[in-house]
């Protein structure tokens, strides 16, 4: 089935209720500007959304998030 499509002036003037309609009917919506298509509004799967929570237990005081690398910002 295609996405439907969209002008991205109507979508535009239209947002909130397009993304209304995304979530309402689970159907993607595909935006285009001259014809070509640039961005696509897909549903969110609320099953998969903060369907739970993780507690780090630990008597250390490490960086749990670390990779140990070094990083350099100008690369």
């Amino acid at each position: 089935m295609a996405d439907a499509r969209v002008p991205a002036s109507v979508f535009k003037a239209r947002c909130l209720a397009l993304f209304d309609e995304v979530a309402t009917t689970h159907r993607p919506l595909l935006v285009t500007k001259h014809g070509q298509p640039v961005a696509r509004v897909i549903p969110i799967e609320t099953a998969a959304v903060a369907v739970g929570s993780v507690t780090l237990l630990s008597d250390d005081e490490g960086d749990y998030f670390s990779t140990a690398e070094a990083w350099r910002g100008d690369s």
